[in-house]
């Protein structure tokens, strides 16, 4: 055949031949990929069979960790930002379905118009207080005889010359309501402790209404108050307590006293010997004794030191003493209500160690208090960071018991209020709900953790 010939002649493929072969290929990457299926779930197979007592195990671990956050109560909540500092805004609340202020004040106008009542419109009993001092009891306690009682009744207790140093059967008297009060309220010996300036002392005497606050062993920054009228900026005094560590602590911050003795609002009390080594029983004193510290003081508004005042205290007087005739006013606790669940939350957040809380639950039980939720038609538990309170015998004589307790058994004064609310029944009780001290403070949070002191005041220990 002829080279031109072969040269023309030319093969060609049908699509028919090309659409056949492709099914093969797809069939074959089907296949692969069902044979990928089958291994991936074989192997699946195999490691549940392997693991599956640990994939058992992981739910109940989060249910533990769980339930054991729960039982030891909340995180602690972080410390509140600087945008809180400052704030004036009101807290509010619903009722009926319309939201209200939690706290209704008088405005401006009629505070600079208001009048302060004339005494106490409660008709109590207790007409006076006697304190108890070592002068009275020297024959008791510095005889030979009893000065081995003494010291072991000092060593077993934090009674000492500050606190004097109560019996049980004294303590049992001190719940007693008569006209006349004979009772430990502290300042028991002029060796106790606690010293105040001669300069403070006269200060403190020229106060009506004082707004107090303290911070010992370095403790918390002092929050200048907020929201006063101008009516009432020279009607109030603000006290700080502070010790010496305080004192250098704010100093090394740049926060030093005025020649006025003043920061800001604040007159600082520098405080100089204090009895117990417990930081938070030495807060105790100007928290619960303020009536000893103020002779003349009618009113006083104590605020925890994490706190910033924000209300104007004759508005906040007018608002919760004189408006519902009351001489005592404080917070609903806002988590519980039975001392019992109380005593088992302060030993879940290791704020006492439980045998020191079963040693006071134990000495309440055996005097018969109850385990309820309200007595004498209050809830049973306070949350006591803010206290409004007339200076007049019944609330001191309530404040005297209270402070009583705290140096006798575990310094959380939360456990103790139900027990001497229970025994006095004190006319004039009111407690505000949680809402309502929200309103009153800014909360800041505890800024650093207190020093707690090497050891007593040489002078306070008994000899």
């Amino acid at each position: 055949m002829p080279s031109s010939t072969i040269r023309s002649i030319s093969i060609t493929v049908s699509d028919e031949d090309g659409a056949a072969a492709a099914p093969t290929r797809r069939g074959l990457r089907a296949g692969r990929r069902k044979a990928a299926a089958r291994s991936f779930g074989q192997r699946a197979v195999r490691l549940l069979a392997r693991w599956w007592p640990v994939l058992l195990l992981l739910p109940a671990v989060a249910l533990l960790l769980f339930e054991a956050s729960r039982l030891s109560g909340s995180p602690p909540a972080p410390a509140a930002s600087v945008s809180s500092l400052g704030r004036l805004d009101p807290t509010t609340h619903l009722v009926h379905g319309v939201r209200e202020p939690c706290l209704k004040l008088l405005s401006p106008k009629s505070l600079a118009n208001l009048v302060f009542p004339e005494g106490t419109k409660r008709d109590s009993v207790v007409k006076k207080i006697i304190y108890k001092s070592d002068d009275d009891d020297y024959d008791t306690y510095h005889s030979e005889a009893n000065s081995t009682y003494l010291l072991q009744h000092a060593e077993a207790t934090r009674f000492n010359l500050f606190a004097g140093f109560q019996t049980l059967a004294e303590r049992e008297d001190s719940f007693k309501v008569n006209e006349t009060i004979n009772v430990h309220c502290g300042f028991y010996s002029d060796s106790g402790g606690f010293k105040i300036s001669d300069e403070d002392r006269r200060y403190m005497r020229t106060c009506k209404v004082v707004v107090s606050t303290c911070a010992f062993g370095g403790g918390d920054d002092l929050y200048q108050p907020i929201g006063m009228a101008n009516s009432s900026i020279g009607r109030v005094c603000y006290t700080a307590f502070w010790d010496e560590v305080t004192l250098s602590t704010q100093e090394a911050e740049g926060k030093v006293i005025g020649d006025n003795g003043m920061i800001g609002r604040w007159r600082i009390i520098v405080v100089k010997s204090l009895p117990f080594v417990d930081q938070r029983l030495n807060g105790k004193i100007p928290k619960m004794l303020t009536h000893r510290l103020f002779p003349e003081a009618r009113y006083s508004i104590w605020v925890d030191s994490k706190y910033q005042f924000r209300r104007d205290p004759i508005a906040v007087l007018e608002a919760l003493l004189w408006r519902t005739n009351s001489t005592f006013a404080i917070s609903e606790h806002g988590a519980r209500s039975n001392i019992y669940d109380e005593g088992k939350a302060i030993v879940q957040k290791h704020k006492a160690t439980p045998e020191e809380v079963e040693v006071q639950l134990s000495q309440y039980r055996q005097d018969g208090m109850p385990g309820e939720k309200r007595l004498h038609g209050l809830k049973a538990l306070a949350e006591a960071s803010v206290i409004v309170r007339e200076l007049t015998p019944a609330p001191n004589h309530f404040m005297c018991a209270w402070f009583n307790e705290v140096v006798r058994f575990t310094s959380r004064d939360q456990l103790s209020f139900p027990y001497v609310l229970w025994r006095l029944n004190m006319p004039g009780m009111s407690m505000f709900p949680v809402c309502t001290r929200r309103d009153l403070v800014n909360s800041l949070g505890h800024t650093r953790k207190v020093k707690p002191l090497t050891q007593t005041n040489p002078e306070s220990s008994a000899t």
